[in-house]
């Protein structure tokens, strides 16, 4: 363009430059003066004829001027699986946690157990002193010797006809009694023994040595967490979508662990409190290192699909309107250029959208600089895509 405004500018000084040197000659009479400008206005209009067959003639021969194109990068779409998870707070706890009482009373005299120590089912732990059943039983014994010699002597009179059979009755079940009045005391003193109803590691201890222990009150508390579970609590809007035995994932924050285990467990009724129910997954613990109480989260598959169109959600762009859209690649005679393509989305998850309508999985799409494009506009493709 500013080479024919060059041409353009000689060419009128050219015309001009005579016209300066005419300016004696020009009439001055009216006559004169309408002849000359009607002369003029023929050299202007063979001028202007002049100049459009020169610009004609410089467009033909000029070479094309190269269209502006705006670089971005591409990736091929492709046809996936889907699938939402929920994050639900759970927690670990231990099926195997016991507190050991005594089921009489009694001063504890022995004590063989320290917080943290691991202990094996049926292994002694502590012993009670029962210094009045001792005396008791000591009484009985010699009340059993008197029964058992009237017994005897009741007996061998009644062989010889001598007495009546009610003493001889009498005297039996008074030595009977008393037997049985031993036994009991008997298996009284055997439970002064404290044994461990499960193995595991001692995690509480509420009585000391010298502490008085009453019937049913805890000594010690023992956990077992070779195996634990985690319970969370899901709300009843998904109360179709867990199964029992279905996979799920479970994390661990604090330990920066993820495993896999599956539903052992669903729970029968909705708590009225929050409308939620128990779900609960067992998990092996051989190491020891899941904790009871130990927060966790339990990710739930609430929603899954195959074979569909899956693309990063930030690359979906919206007009005023409300309408969503991408920018795909189209190829075309002059170079490949942007081109807007209306979408409808589903379901998303971590940073993913399932795309319902508006692509079939086949396109090229527009990922960095597509903010800036405008349908059908040139482009320029990043060898990095």
């Amino acid at each position: 363009m500013k080479y024919i405004v060059s041409i353009l500018l000689l060419i009128l000084l050219g015309a001009c430059q005579p016209e300066a040197a005419k300016q004696s000659t020009i009439p001055t009479d009216l006559v004169g003066k309408r002849a000359y400008l009607k002369e003029k206005k023929a050299e202007f209009r063979e001028l202007t004829r002049t100049i459009d067959k020169l610009e004609t003639e410089i467009n033909e021969l000029a070479p094309p001027s190269e269209k502006a194109k705006k670089l971005v990068t591409t990736t091929s779409i492709e046809l996936k699986d889907f699938k939402r998870f929920i994050e639900i707070q759970g927690v670990v706890e231990s099926d195997d946690v016991v507190s050991v009482t005594s089921e009489v009373g009694g001063r504890i005299i022995l004590y063989k157990i320290k917080e943290g120590q691991y202990v094996k089912k049926g292994q002694l732990l502590a012993k009670v002193d029962l210094e009045q059943i001792d005396k008791q039983e000591a009484e009985l014994s010699k009340s059993l010797e008197l029964a058992v010699e009237l017994y005897e002597r009741q007996g061998r009179l009644w062989k010889q006809n001598i007495g009546s059979e009610v003493q001889y009755l009498q005297a039996k079940n008074n030595k009977e009694r008393i037997e049985k009045t031993m036994e009991t005391i008997g298996f009284q003193k055997r439970k002064a023994n404290i044994y461990a109803p499960i193995s595991g590691v001692v995690d509480m201890e509420f009585l000391k040595l010298g502490d008085l222990a009453g019937p049913g009150m805890p000594i010690v508390q023992i956990i077992n967490t070779s195996k634990v579970k985690v319970i969370a609590n899901v709300p009843e809007s998904y109360l179709g979508k867990v199964k029992k035995g279905e996979k799920v994932t479970v994390k661990f924050p604090a330990l920066d662990q993820t495993t896999t285990a599956r539903v052992s467990q669903l729970g029968r009724t909705i708590n009225p409190a929050n409308r939620t129910f128990e779900v609960e997954v067992e998990l092996p613990n051989r190491k020891g290192i899941l904790k009871p109480n130990l927060l966790s989260l339990m990710l739930i598959n609430d929603f899954s699909t195959t074979n569909s169109v899956v693309i990063p959600i930030d690359l979906v762009q919206q007009e005023v309107s409300g309408k969503q859209y991408v920018y795909i690649v189209m190829d075309g005679q002059e170079g490949p250029t942007a081109k807007k393509i209306y979408i409808e989305i589903g379901e998303n998850y971590e940073g993913e959208v399932v795309i319902i309508d508006g692509l079939t999985g086949s396109e090229t799409l527009i990922t960095k600089g597509s903010r800036n494009l405008s349908d059908g506009e040139f482009i320029e493709i990043s060898k990095e895509s």
